[in-house]
């Protein structure tokens, strides 16, 4: 079993580390503290070809494998787990599905700039009464001659005021219920497209999780995404490869926690020593560098099956259900590590244990993650 990276790969890991060091890490505070959207940064990794590493070259995308993307991901994350969740949601749940199902046309028309980073994505799936349950949604989308009306709310929508195209799910046949949900490409531009609410979230505040509103919005048929009706398994197939980017953001998040930890207790000193030497330190970080590892492994292994061509969903729900629980857990003990410092923002990590905590609520909970685990070995 080789665990060891390409050259490739590697690379796209030390770019990706370069750049949040750089570009990330001197700004998340700022980012953090004002809900302010790192705009000049996501420009500059669609200049990177970050924000569509898995499309092909033909679309303008970087044609790069899924473990640079988890390695690049992981790396962005630590530097601001923001602007890892804005370029993950572009990537595994805009251009993914694009090119997975859309026709050369919309290929053309929307994959593009989105890979190239002309344009930003957002992936509109989550209503007010359709969260782990997304069957039950309540978008209508109605026919009329050759377009379709929609009508509906969507919410908890990363990039949702920043985002210049949406993939939107809505129902085109209550009846048939998620065989009766069909998938659409929607633009900002369109008539009845608007804003609703920015909220004001515990953690990755600067990434603008708002509400999107559908009112009579035209939309012709040319801008269906894949078949009619298979608009759930459109979104259960990206949720999937969304997985892998949020296992790797939790990653991200949790090793930058764990690397502040490291440089506090070799600077902190009681009792006429580092706390570095204090054996109840040792051990609270040799259990956060044994669950990073073990999670970053899983992460990877997803990854891998999926540059298989496997059937990676499991792998995919195994990696984000201990990823994130790590981020959280790993977190936590750094605010321990750091005592009272810990708890003020000067010191950084009660940002990191903040931003951790979605990764255990979106793009499937860890309870939804059971549940496609649980499923899969028992089948």
């Amino acid at each position: 079993m080789d665990f060891s990276l390409t050259e490739e790969q590697q690379m796209i890991r030390d770019t990706a580390r370069e750049f949040a060091d750089k570009e990330l890490v001197p700004n998340a505070p700022h980012w953090d503290q004002n809900r302010e959207f790192p705009v000049e940064a996501v420009k500059k990794l669609g200049e990177l070809g970050f924000l569509g590493m898995m499309v092909s070259p033909d679309w303008d995308g970087s044609g790069m494998d899924s473990i640079s993307y988890a390695l690049a991901i992981e790396e962005i994350s630590r530097g601001c787990a923001s602007t890892g969740v804005i370029m993950s949601v572009n990537n595994s749940l805009v251009c993914d599905p694009l090119e997975r199902f859309g026709t050369d046309h919309q290929k053309e028309t929307f994959l593009k700039p989105l890979a190239s980073g002309a344009k930003l994505g957002s992936y509109c799936l989550t209503e007010p009464m359709a969260g782990s349950d997304a069957g039950a949604t309540k978008t209508t989308a109605v026919k009329d001659g050759d377009d379709w009306i929609v009508n509906g709310v969507k919410i908890f929508v990363t990039n949702g005021a920043y985002a210049d195209t949406f993939v939107v799910y809505a129902s085109t046949d209550p009846a048939q219920k998620t065989r009766g949900i069909s998938a659409f490409i929607i633009e900002k531009e369109r008539d009845g497209v608007s804003v609703g609410t920015r909220e004001k979230t515990l953690g990755i505040r600067a990434s603008c999780t708002s509400e999107i509103i559908f009112d009579n919005v035209r939309v012709p048929d040319a801008n269906r995404l894949g078949d009619l009706g298979k608009g759930f398994k459109v979104a259960m197939i990206t949720l999937n490869g969304g997985r892998i980017g949020i296992a790797a953001q939790a990653v991200g998040i949790a090793q930058a926690a764990f690397e502040r930890s490291i440089e506090y207790t070799k600077t902190r000193h009681q009792f006429d020593q580092p706390i570095a030497e204090f054996q109840a330190v040792q051990f609270k970080i040799a259990d956060m560098a044994t669950k990073i590892d073990a999670a970053r492994l899983l992460t990877l292994e997803a990854a891998h099956q999926k540059d298989l061509g496997q059937d990676y969903s499991m792998a995919a729900a195994k990696a984000k259900l201990l990823a994130s629980r790590v981020a959280v857990e790993v977190a936590d003990d750094a605010i321990q590590v750091h005592g009272g410092y810990g708890y003020v923002e000067e010191y950084h990590v009660e940002r990191h244990f903040r931003d951790a905590k979605i990764t255990e609520l979106y793009e499937g909970t860890s309870e939804i993650q059971r549940i496609v685990i649980g499923r899969g070995v028992t089948k």
